[in-house]
C-alpha cells in the first residue's frame, strides 16, 4: 500500500464511483421513489401510492403513442445514420481511384468538413429552422414550386402521414456528419496493408467495405447504434422544437415529451418520474439488446472481447 497506489485509487476510482453515486445513482433511487408518491411537485405532501402510476401509465393510451414513437425512432434512426455515415466514410476513405495508393474520392477533405457543419449547430436550432422550412409558405413547398411541383401549401408537419418522416429526417440530417467522422477514424486506424492486399486479391469497393472495413470496425458501430438509440429514446429537443404539440393525433409525441407537459402543465411530478423510470428502463434494455445482437451476429474476439 505505497503511496502511489492509494493515491491512484483515490483519484482514479473512489472519486469517480463517488461522484457517480452522487449524481448519477442517487437522483434514480430518488426517482423511483417520487414515481411511487402522488407528489404535485410543488408541496412537500405526499402519499405513498405503490405502483399506481405505473399501472395508470400502461392503460394510459397517449403514453403507449409516444412509446410506440419512441420505439419507431430508436429502430429507424441509429440504422438509417449509421447506413449513410458508413457510405461517406467509405467514399472519403477508400473510394477513390482504383489504382495507385488506396484512399478517397478527390475533394474528400471538402465533404468531410460540409457534412460535419451540421452537427455543430446546437439541435434547438435545427429544429427551429427546419420547423420553418416545413411551414406551408416555408422553403421546401418554395423551393418545390420553383420547380413546377405543386404542393398547394402542404403542412408538412401537420400532417399525420407526413409528420414523423419529416422529423425523422431532420434527425438523421443532424447526426450522419459525426458518425461520419467517426466511422472515418475507425478506417484510418485499420492497417493500409490490409486494404491493399486486398485490392491486390482483386477486392471490389463494395468488397473491401463489407468484408474487410465492417468487422474490423463492429465495436465502432455497435457503440454509434446504442448512442444514437439512446438519443432517440429521448429526442425531447428535436420534438419539441418541430412540433411542441406532439404532432396531428400524437404522431410525433415522445415519452419526453409526454413527461414534460405531465410534470409542469399538469403538476403531477409522482407520474412524471414514473415516466422517467420506464424510459430510464427501456434505455437499459435497449442498451442490452443492441449489445447482445452485435455478439450473436458478430461473437466474440480473440480474448472473450465482445
Amino acid at each position: 500500500m505505497t503511496f502511489d497506489y492509494v493515491s491512484f485509487l483515490l483519484v482514479f476510482l473512489v472519486l469517480p464511483v463517488a461522484l457517480f453515486l452522487v449524481f448519477v445513482i442517487s437522483p434514480f433511487i430518488q426517482a423511483v421513489y417520487y414515481s411511487m408518491t402522488n407528489w404535485t411537485g410543488f408541496s412537500p405532501n405526499m402519499s405513498f401510492v405503490g405502483v399506481n402510476n405505473f399501472v395508470k401509465l400502461f392503460q394510459d393510451s397517449t403514453f403507449l403513442q409516444a412509446m410506440a414513437n419512441n420505439a419507431l425512432l430508436a429502430i429507424v434512426v441509429p440504422l438509417i445514420t449509421i447506413v449513410i455515415a458508413l457510405v461517406f466514410a467509405s467514399m472519403i476513405t477508400v473510394g477513390g481511384p482504383s489504382h495507385g495508393q488506396v484512399r478517397g474520392l478527390v475533394g474528400s477533405s471538402f465533404y468531410r468538413v460540409v457534412s460535419f457543419f451540421p452537427y455543430v449547430i446546437p439541435a434547438i436550432v435545427i429544429a427551429i429552422l427546419w420547423s420553418m422550412i416545413y411551414a406551408p409558405n416555408g422553403l421546401l413547398n418554395g423551393a418545390l414550386g420553383f420547380l413546377g411541383i405543386s404542393t398547394n401549401d402542404f403542412a408538412w408537419l401537420g400532417d399525420q402521414r407526413t409528420a414523423m418522416g419529416a422529423t425523422i429526417f431532420v434527425i438523421v440530417w443532424s447526426m450522419v456528419g459525426f458518425y461520419m467522422v467517426l466511422f472515418i477514424a475507425a478506417i484510418k486506424g485499420i492497417p493500409a496493408e490490409t486494404l491493399e492486399a486486398a485490392r491486390i486479391d482483386g477486392a471490389g469497393r463494395y468488397r473491401t467495405v463489407v468484408s474487410i472495413l465492417l468487422p474490423q470496425m463492429r465495436d465502432n458501430v455497435q457503440t454509434a447504434y446504442i448512442y444514437l438509440g439512446i438519443m432517440a429514446l429521448d429526442a425531447f429537443v428535436y420534438m419539441a422544437g418541430l412540433n411542441a404539440s406532439g404532432g396531428p393525433n400524437n404522431s410525433t409525441l415522445v415519452m419526453s415529451q409526454y413527461l414534460f407537459r405531465t410534470a409542469f402543465e399538469k403538476g403531477q411530478f409522482g407520474l412524471a418520474s414514473a415516466m422517467g423510470v420506464v424510459l430510464a428502463v427501456l434505455t437499459l434494455v435497449f442498451a442490452g439488446l443492441v449489445i447482445g445482437v452485435f455478439r450473436i451476429v458478430g461473437g466474440k474476439d480473440e480474448g472473450g472481447r465482445a
